[in-house]
């Protein structure tokens, strides 16, 4: 892409937990010098950016998305000096530092809290949603917590309930308040003025509440869920109409917008957690005044077969228009991609293959992608024992779920007593079988996961088709996933084996020799490409072989050509001479 400011579309970027990924102070806890330490390691992967979870002061409830003072550093973590560090070793690295930004809800130790719950007539009464008690004294209405439980807890100091779509002690803003998206677009421009280069923002459709504070409905039999949501949780039981996603939502990710388009190359990436993700994701991305791009749960879930994995990618290139996705297999909410996707496998026998062919699948899609810490490592969910668990989720919905930390375990960076990650007992136990898949015994490895997914990330930056390419999906059998990716001077054919058994097909016309190996065993002669269990073949295609026209004028239904034609616009005008639109 020419366009430097632009250099977020088809990126690679790099998640960082910064509790578990280095600790360099020796107190059983990562902190920023801890990251800044493993730059070099983040750098050698081939990424394109870090994005840095929430390192601000903290009571740390919810592990830091529980913020009381957003322009500063814990502590736990470090100083502001060591931030500003970590900047500039990142950015001497060639790498953009993306930071998170929990606006819809602070600590409720924040100051502005703290005056706010102290009466009703103070200057920071309404920044927080307060509402009165029904009559018989309960809630205001029947809306839930993500973790479990009312949204809604009630303040002897107001005799008011305050909403929180999280723990008790996070309260929600009143986005309803000038004076609220004021001071939080404010926080904002302070860190792109330090020179940070794009947010990732916390529940980015969380923002607005109806003000008429109406019950959700129950959901409807064959209604979809939220993503990722266990079924334990009664979260799962209602459709979120009236508590998140409200319309005036897109307000404020315009004036968040046209803050960033004060700052050239910054981005936002927003997390959608709804019951409909992949509607609100093109609904928050679509056009140039709203979001940059944003992610979904819906590769979060248990389910990867082929038919379902293409089912989602069909759906968002259904609706997706001009909107950019960002595609993630996991992060530190949800189980380990790994563990996830072999359930019903040998863990040790498939583990490994699995972690190879899901992440050159994820970084084979059209859109960016996010790559979570150990997800190089193909590190499946760590087992922590009851005793040690820390996450208050888990704590709340224990045995049937067991929370988020098994994913936030410390990064293994030898096969030692703690990994590497300490020398001393660290917040969370590591895991024995993470540390014999360590980064120094992969690196050792020829065919680790970790050599196969940097080698991948390289050769992928030099593929135009792969990085901002078209995705046209192909027609394989239903055990088989693959799709073509177009540029203007480029097609390369993705095929993908999701299963544990050995499969085979015809290549369609123009298809040449598979141009990419490493850490995999796909076979092509005659025309017929072979896939052992869990495999994955990147096969050259001519590019005047593909005619986006004629691919359009063989459809026979309607509504499908109208989409087809959408989806292969670009394409048409690359052929007669456009501009690239990607």
């Amino acid at each position: 892409m020419s366009d430097s400011t632009q250099w977020w579309r088809g990126s690679v970027i790099y998640q960082i937990y910064p509790r578990s990924f280095m600790d360099a102070r020796g107190d059983g806890i990562g902190d920023l010098p801890g990251i800044t330490s493993k730059l070099d390691y983040v750098a050698e992967l081939g990424v394109d950016a870090i994005w840095i979870s929430p390192f601000f002061p903290s009571p740390m409830k919810d592990f830091g998305y529980d913020v009381t003072d957003y322009r500063g550093v814990d502590p736990m973590f470090g100083s502001f000096h060591d931030f500003q560090m970590l900047l500039e070793r990142a950015h001497g690295l060639g790498l953009k530092v993306i930071i998170d930004l929990v606006l819809s809800h602070t600590s409720d130790q924040h100051h502005w809290f703290i005056q706010s719950r102290s009466s009703r007539e103070n200057q920071k009464s309404d920044w927080y949603v307060w509402a009165d008690p029904k009559p018989d004294g309960t809630p205001p209405n029947n809306w839930l917590s993500f973790f479990s439980g009312s949204a809604w807890t009630f303040d002897s100091r107001r005799r008011q309930y305050y909403l929180h779509n999280f723990l008790s002690c996070q309260p929600d803003l009143n986005f309803h308040n000038p004076a609220v998206r004021k001071e939080q677009l404010d926080n904002a421009r302070f860190w792109l003025d330090l020179g940070v280069d794009g947010f990732r923002l916390d529940t980015s459709n969380f923002y607005f509440h109806s003000l008429a504070l109406q019950d959700n409905p129950a959901l409807g039999s064959g209604e979809l869920k939220t993503p990722s949501v266990p079924a334990s949780n009664p979260y799962s039981m209602q459709r979120h109409q009236f508590d998140i996603s409200q319309p005036e939502n897109l307000g404020f990710l315009s004036e968040l917008r046209a803050l960033m388009d004060e700052y050239p190359g910054t981005m936002t990436v927003g997390e959608i957690s709804d019951d409909r993700p992949l509607e609100r994701m093109v609904e928050y991305t679509i056009g140039e005044d709203r979001l940059h791009m944003a992610y979904t749960f819906d590769l979060f879930d248990a389910e990867f077969s082929a038919q379902r994995l293409r089912d989602i990618i069909e759906h968002f290139q259904y609706y997706a228009g001009d909107a950019w996705p960002c595609w993630a297999l996991s992060n530190h909410d949800v189980m380990r991609v790994v563990s996830r996707w072999t359930q019903h496998e040998n863990l040790e026998q498939q583990g490994p293959l699995v972690a190879k062919v899901a992440t050159v699948m994820l970084c084979s899609l059209y859109g960016s992608l996010c790559l979570y810490q150990g997800e190089e490592l193909g590190l499946p969910e760590a087992d922590v024992p009851y005793e040690r668990l820390v996450d208050p989720y888990g704590l709340a919905l224990w045995p049937d779920y067991k929370g988020r930390d098994g994913c936030r375990t410390p990064m293994p960076w030898t096969s030692g007593e703690y990994g590497g990650f300490t020398s001393m007992e660290p917040w969370l136990p590591v895991d024995g079988h993470h540390r014999q898949l360590s980064v120094e015994r992969q690196l050792a490895d020829a065919d680790s996961t970790l050599r196969v997914t940097r080698e991948f990330l390289h050769w992928r930056k030099s593929q135009s088709a792969m990085v901002d390419g078209t995705l046209i999906l192909g027609d394989f059998d239903d055990d088989l996933l693959g799709w073509l990716r177009v540029s203007r001077d480029q097609a390369i054919l993705a095929v993908f084996n999701l299963t544990h058994e050995t499969r085979h097909t015809s290549l369609p016309d123009g298809a040449g020799e598979i141009v990419y190996q490493a850490g995999f065993t796909a076979h092509l002669e005659n025309g017929e490409l072979t896939l052992p269990a869990f495999q994955a073949a990147f096969v050259h295609v001519d590019r005047a072989s593909i005619d986006p026209r004629a691919l359009i004028d063989q459809e026979p239904d309607p509504e499908r050509k109208g989409f087809l034609s959408r989806l292969l616009g670009s394409l048409i005008g690359q052929d007669e001479g456009g501009a690239r639109q990607g």
